[in-house]
């Protein structure tokens, strides 16, 4: 299992590849700023779509962010 601190460490490089700094920077202080609880917006993350729905958006988010053009800047 990993640390905190290893986890912490690895969720703040991949946001600076994906967002870059400054965006990085700009998410965290939103995340900070606003009251948030994650469990709560996960419940209802899919709430009224069908499985089909989830699959074509999952789909389409993995084509967007996994392309060959960005595929060098993630992970």
């Amino acid at each position: 299992m990993k640390s905190d601190t290893q986890i912490k460490r690895e969720g703040f490089e991949i946001l600076s590849r994906v967002l870059g700094m400054v965006d990085m920077e700009r998410f965290i202080a939103l995340v900070n700023r606003e009251k948030f609880n994650y469990t709560q917006w996960r419940q209802n993350l899919f709430d009224g779509m069908s499985i089909k729905e989830i699959s074509a958006a999952a789909e389409k988010f993995s084509t967007e962010t996994f392309s060959k053009d960005k595929s060098d800047n993630l992970f």
